[in-house]
């Protein structure tokens, strides 16, 4: 994994794997996520539902096209979806051990995380109901409970050590996608400050699907993160870039060039059916 703190200067974690080029960008990053202390996250949910029918209208998770989708100038660009920046906030990329292809990200704040998966879904269906039914069904320790994102598990899982560690996972649908998150820590469990704060993370998430095929529950392709001030560079070249037109791309590095191969596939796939707690891909 890569580690960024939204906020606070930058600290080696030895102990974390980290890409290439994440590692190289690493400085750049932490000294452009230096806040002014405001969060850049609009207003998120709080009504406990069954259902979360009105995503896009007034609140996220959003998509790109959506007509009310905020501002992401001041959001950090992972290709399948954009972050808002938190001051306080870490961000840990994973990777798969094998290609250094990002697969998600995990953002902590305060004692609690929230774990951010993008999938391909069904034009016409959604495929959090689908994805939930599996869930429950391979979790005897599960249980279906009403979320400010609609129906989401709760579920209990065992470290190494035998600790059980409580988890909330949600998932909403958007327009040929579906977005997963994973709560865990006193987010997973309380109505407190940690969980307002990453649910209106989560809220604040816009979702880029993009126009490649892939199959319904296929991981939609990540590159490593971009900060706002790379994004307008990648776009501009500081002006080289908008004069060549067409003939210069910006160039993001690391990024897909399209569906992931077939045994990360099968290991992301399965994981959506086994259980959510996962940290790397190998």
């Amino acid at each position: 994994m890569a580690l960024w703190k939204f906020g606070k200067k930058k600290e080696r974690d030895s102990q974390e794997d980290r890409t290439t080029s994440a590692e190289d960008e690493e400085s750049d990053v932490m000294g452009e996520l230096e806040g002014d202390g405001e969060s850049r996250t609009a207003g998120y949910p709080t009504l406990k539902t069954d259902d979360y029918d009105d995503r896009g209208e007034e609140f996220g998770p959003w998509d790109v096209d959506d007509d009310n989708v905020p501002d992401d100038d001041d959001y950090i660009d992972l290709g399948a979806y954009l972050l808002p920046v938190v001051p306080g906030m870490e961000l840990r990329v994973k990777a798969n051990r094998a290609t250094r292809q990002v697969v998600g990200c995990i953002v902590s704040y305060g004692r609690s995380s929230l774990e951010i998966e993008p999938f391909a879904a069904p034009k016409t269906l959604g495929l959090w109901d689908d994805v939930r039914d599996d869930l429950v069904r391979g979790n005897a320790k599960s249980t279906e409970v009403p979320g400010v994102f609609g129906s989401e598990i709760a579920l209990p899982v065992s470290d190494k050590s035998g600790r059980v560690l409580h988890t909330r996972i949600v998932g909403v649908d958007g327009p040929r996608w579906m977005l997963r998150g994973i709560f865990s820590g006193p987010a997973a469990t309380t109505d407190g400050d940690e969980a307002a704060v990453l649910n209106r993370f989560f809220a604040s998430i816009i979702v880029v699907r993009g126009d490649d095929p892939l199959a319904p529950r296929d991981l939609i392709p990540m590159h490593p993160p971009l900060t706002p001030q790379q994004r307008r560079d990648s776009e501009d070249g500081d002006g080289a870039q908008k004069d060549a037109g067409d003939e210069a791309k910006p160039t993001i590095p690391g990024k897909p060039t399209g569906p992931f191969d077939s045994d990360q596939q099968t290991e992301v796939k399965s994981t959506l059916s086994r259980g959510p707690m996962f940290s790397e891909v190998r």
